[in-house]
C-alpha cells in the first residue's frame, strides 16, 4: 500500500511555475481577445460586402424595371451587339436577352439557364414584371438572375451578377485573418514570456534566496533586491526579517553560552557544600549552622537566577494579552510590596496621562526589577528610593524611572548596564544574576521604548524606561 501511494505521488503533475503561468495567462487573455475580434472584423467586413453587392444588383435590376415601365422595348433595344443598348452593365454582371417565346435571343456571356418562369416572364403582358433566381450555378460560379419582362410579351431581359468572387475574396480575407491571428497570439505568449521572466526575475531571486536558508540553515544572507514595487518593498521585508532572524538566533545562543556560564558559579557551590553534608556529623554547630545557611542562600540565589532566565527566555512571546493599563497604579502596587519587603521609604510621583497597552505582567516586573535595583545598591541610605512615572515625557511616550542616593554607576559602565549578566567590578560582592536590568530592556523594546540611565546631581543614579502611551 505505501509502495502504491509512493508511485501514485511520483506521478502527480508538476506544478507549472509563476513564469509559466503568467506567460501563459498572458496568451491566453490575447488570444481570447484577438480571436474575439477577428471574428467580428470578420464578420462585419463579410455583412458590408455582401451588402454592398446586393445593394449593386438590386439597384441595376430597379433601373431595368423602371427603364422598361417608362419606354416601349423591343428585345434588340437590350443586344450587346447593337450600339448604344440600353443597360448598364457593372463588373461581374452578365445581361441576356430572350424573346418572346422564350427563347434566348443575345447569349450572355457565359448563356444563362433559362426556366419556365423566365419564358413566362417574357411572353408576360405587364413590363416590369419579374422573376428571381438565387445560387444558381452557372459555369461552375455561381450567379444570383433577375428576369424582368419588357411588356406586351415583347420578351424579357436577364440580368445576372456572380456572387462566387465574392466568396473566394472573403475566404481570403477568412484566411489572412486566421494567419494574422495565430501571429498575435503566438507574439503574444513570446512578449508574455518575456514580461514575465522581467516581472519575476526578482521573485526568483527571492525564492532561492529562501530556498537557501532553508537548506543551509545560515540567516545571515544578503537579498539582492532592487526596485520599489511590491516585490521590491517584499524583498527588503524579506532581508529585514532574516536579520531580526539572524539577531533573534545569536541572542538566544549568547543566552544560553551565558547561562551556562553563571549556572556552573551557583551550582559548583553548590556540589561543594553537598559534599560536606556527607560530613556534617564531624563539623562543629557553629559550621552546619553556616554550611545550612549557606544552601539555603545558594539554592534561592539559583532559584532567581532559573526565574529571571526564564522571564528573559520569553521576551516578546509572552502569551498574556495585551490591555490598556495605567502606570502609575503598577508602580503605586510594586511601591507597596518593596516597602514591605525592605523596609526602605519609596515615594512615589505620578503626572500626566500614563496609560499604556502593554502587558501587565512584563511592565510590572520591570518596574519591580529597577525598584529592587535601587533598594540594593542604596543598602544602608538614610534618603527614600523615589520613583516617577510621567507622561508623555515626549510625544507619545510614558516615563518612568527610579533615583537612589547609592553609589552610582561608573561612566564606562552606563552603557553595558541593561547587557545580560553584565554586573560591575562593585557590584560582584552583591546578589544577582545581572539580568534584572536586561529584562527591563525587553521590556521597554517590547512596548515601543527604550531603557536609560545616567548619574543622578548630588549622587546616586536614575534608571528607567520609556514605552509608548496608549492611542486616544
Amino acid at each position: 500500500m505505501g509502495r502504491l501511494r509512493r508511485l501514485l505521488a511520483g506521478r502527480r503533475p508538476r506544478l507549472l511555475s509563476l513564469r509559466t503561468t503568467f506567460a501563459v495567462s498572458f496568451a491566453a487573455v490575447t488570444a481570447a481577445v484577438t480571436i474575439v475580434t477577428g471574428i467580428l472584423s470578420y464578420s462585419a467586413a463579410a455583412r458590408l460586402v455582401r451588402v454592398d453587392q446586393q445593394s449593386v444588383f438590386d439597384e441595376v435590376v430597379q433601373d431595368l424595371r423602371d427603364e422598361v415601365r417608362q419606354h416601349e422595348m423591343t428585345p434588340d433595344d437590350f443586344s450587346s451587339s447593337a450600339p448604344g443598348h440600353d443597360i448598364v452593365r457593372p463588373a461581374r454582371t452578365d445581361v441576356q436577352v430572350l424573346d418572346p417565346d422564350g427563347r434566348v435571343g443575345d447569349s450572355g456571356s457565359p448563356p444563362l439557364p433559362v426556366t419556365a418562369d423566365d419564358r413566362r416572364i417574357a411572353a408576360s403582358g405587364t413590363a416590369g414584371k419579374m422573376v428571381e433566381h438565387k445560387d444558381v450555378v452557372v459555369a461552375d460560379d455561381v450567379y444570383r438572375i433577375a428576369t424582368v419582362a419588357l411588356g406586351d410579351g415583347r420578351g424579357a431581359v436577364q440580368v445576372a451578377q456572380e456572387f462566387s468572387d465574392t466568396e473566394d475574396l472573403l475566404r481570403a480575407l477568412q484566411q489572412r485573418t486566421l494567419i494574422m491571428m495565430s501571429a498575435v497570439v503566438v507574439a503574444a505568449g513570446l512578449f508574455g514570456w518575456w514580461l514575465a521572466r522581467r516581472i519575476t526575475r526578482r521573485l526568483v531571486v527571492l525564492t532561492s534566496a529562501a530556498e537557501n536558508v532553508a537548506r543551509t540553515r545560515q540567516l545571515g544572507i544578503q537579498v539582492p533586491v532592487t526596485g520599489y514595487d511590491e516585490v521590491g518593498r517584499l524583498g527588503r521585508s524579506f532581508d529585514r526579517m532574516l536579520g531580526r532572524l539572524a539577531q533573534s538566533e545569536e541572542d538566544q545562543r549568547r543566552l544560553v553560552q551565558d547561562a551556562g556560564h553563571e549556572l556552573r558559579t551557583p551550582l559548583t557551590s553548590l556540589r561543594t557544600n553537598i559534599s560536606l553534608l556527607r560530613r556534617i556529623d564531624e563539623l562543629p554547630p557553629t559550621a552546619r549552622e553556616e554550611l545550612v545557611a549557606d544552601l539555603g542562600q545558594e539554592a534561592r540565589e539559583l532559584t532567581d537566577l532559573v526565574n529571571e532566565l526564564v522571564d528573559l527566555a520569553a521576551g516578546q512571546s509572552d502569551t498574556e494579552p495585551p490591555q490598556r493599563v495605567d502606570l502609575a497604579d503598577i508602580a503605586e502596587d510594586v511601591v507597596g510590596l518593596a516597602r514591605r519587603r525592605t523596609g526602605r521609604e519609596i515615594v512615589l510621583r505620578a503626572s500626566g496621562d500614563t496609560t499604556t497597552e502593554g502587558r501587565p505582567g512584563m511592565l510590572q516586573r520591570a518596574v519591580s526589577n529597577l525598584v529592587e535595583n535601587a533598594a540594593k545598591f542604596d543598602r544602608g541610605g538614610h534618603e527614600p528610593i523615589e520613583v516617577s512615572v510621567s507622561g508623555p515625557a515626549r510625544p507619545g511616550l510614558v516615563r518612568v524611572e527610579v533615583l537612589d542616593r547609592g553609589p552610582g554607576v561608573a561612566d564606562e559602565d552606563l552603557i553595558r548596564i541593561f547587557d545580560r549578566f553584565y554586573r560591575a567590578a562593585d557590584a560582584r560582592s552583591l546578589p544577582g544574576s545581572g539580568l534584572g536590568l536586561s529584562i527591563v530592556r525587553e521590556v521597554a523594546l517590547a512596548h515601543g521604548g527604550a531603557p536609560f540611565a545616567h548619574l543622578r546631581a548630588g549622587g546616586g543614579s536614575v534608571i528607567g524606561f520609556t514605552v509608548s502611551g496608549a492611542r486616544r
